[in-house]
């Protein structure tokens, strides 16, 4: 058994048995009509639960205009709340503890799924390039429009937005709440200058550029108290139309600041995974955001990106994290901390039953105990 990933930690005031955390995995799957969490989602989580186990459950919008996937689970109404709260019961009835991601997709999303029509939202009138395409609400692909810029009074309403969706989540029972600034969306929006040219308080200075997270991270905290925050970045990362020339010193500014908002962890995904969710990726020779970073963050840190089980141990006793995130291998293998632990096959993902649909490719995954001859 690997001893390191397999050693307890704790994460704000949550004990874990083991380091092997679920990373938050869209998946599509939600009811159309609701876009709340459903029956079969319950049972895809609840498969994944172990005992002393974090789950981060999927990315999940804090308002209509921050979707950009058809059948996403919100966490803005009382219907996705309700839905929510069967998840967390089934998790926690397993022993396990699960923390919800807070997203919002800024640009990164089509008119189809903004209220009226309107054009998606960001901190600057700047279109994704065209090399990449917007899927639309009918599950087409189109290309991605020039969004609107959000005006420096509408970003407080969405602020607040991020707060009453931490709210909800612990009405819905979670344990945490994970704030998205990761992967090209809304805030990652707002500290790259790529796509923040902004001339108010939020653009310009590094330290404007990092205002947008830390006002959504203390809107976050005050909803639900600092040790049930996590915040995920992805500094060298490019994938949606992101990428930072010098990520060092605006990273390294952000995640001082975060250090200063006594957050339960800091959840940083490793560069060679950039763009992992439309293709299969695994960049060679670039940085290791966690090896650069291990340094300047003083509190839990969770890894993610590409990892398998000898580099997720290798990463924990060399102290390049605390624990690492897992996700396209634990879509197939709903017991990976079990194979993981006792050196067991994994069995491959298959990629096409990702985004949308039902049980296939969701539910269908047997344990390892379930593959065994009789």
């Amino acid at each position: 058994m690997p001893a390191a990933l397999f050693s307890p930690l704790t994460i704000g005031p949550y004990r874990l048995e083991h380091r092997v955390v679920m990373a938050p995995l869209t998946r599509m799957r939600a009811d159309k009509a609701t876009l709340a969490p459903r029956p079969l989602n319950v049972d895809y989580y609840a498969q994944r639960a172990t005992p002393g186990g974090l789950i981060i459950a999927e990315a999940t919008p804090v308002l209509p205009t921050g979707t950009g996937s058809p059948n996403v689970p919100g966490i803005y109404s009382e219907a996705q709340i309700a839905g929510w709260k069967h998840v967390v019961d089934a998790v926690h009835a397993k022993g396990g503890v699960i923390f919800l991601q807070l997203w919002h997709v800024g640009r990164v999303s089509h008119s189809s799924f903004q209220p009226g029509g309107a054009l998606p939202v960001a901190p600057s009138a700047i279109a994704i390039s065209d090399d990449l395409k917007a899927m639309t609400a009918d599950g087409k692909v189109a290309a991605y429009e020039t969004p609107r810029a959000l005006e420096t009074d509408e970003i407080p309403g969405i602020v607040a937005a991020y707060g009453q969706a931490a709210r909800n989540a612990i009405a819905a029972g979670f344990d945490g709440v994970e704030v998205h600034g990761a992967n090209g969306y809304l805030i990652e929006q707002f500290l790259q200058t790529r796509s923040n040219q902004r001339t108010d308080r939020y653009g310009g200075s590094i330290e404007n550029r990092c205002r947008f997270l830390l006002e959504v991270t203390q809107a976050v905290i005050d909803a639900c108290g600092a040790a049930k925050v996590g915040v995920r970045l992805s500094p060298y990362g490019i994938a949606n139309g992101s990428g930072e020339a010098e990520p060092m010193p605006l990273y390294t500014y952000a995640i001082e600041a975060l250090n200063r908002l006594g957050i339960a962890y800091l959840h940083l995904i490793e560069p060679r995974s950039s763009g992992a969710g439309r293709a299969d990726v695994n960049w060679q020779n670039v940085p290791s955001a966690l090896a650069l970073f291990r340094p300047v963050w003083k509190g839990v840190l969770i890894g993610a990106g590409g990892f398998t089980g000898e580099p997720a141990e290798a990463a924990i006793k060399g102290g390049h994290a605390d624990a690492i995130a897992f996700g396209r291998y634990f879509i197939s293998n709903p017991d990976l901390p079990q194979r993981l632990a006792h050196g067991w096959p994994l069995t491959p993902y298959h990629r096409p039953t990702f985004y949308g649909g039902e049980d296939k490719g969701y539910t269908d995954y047997p344990a390892y105990d379930e593959m065994a001859p009789a």
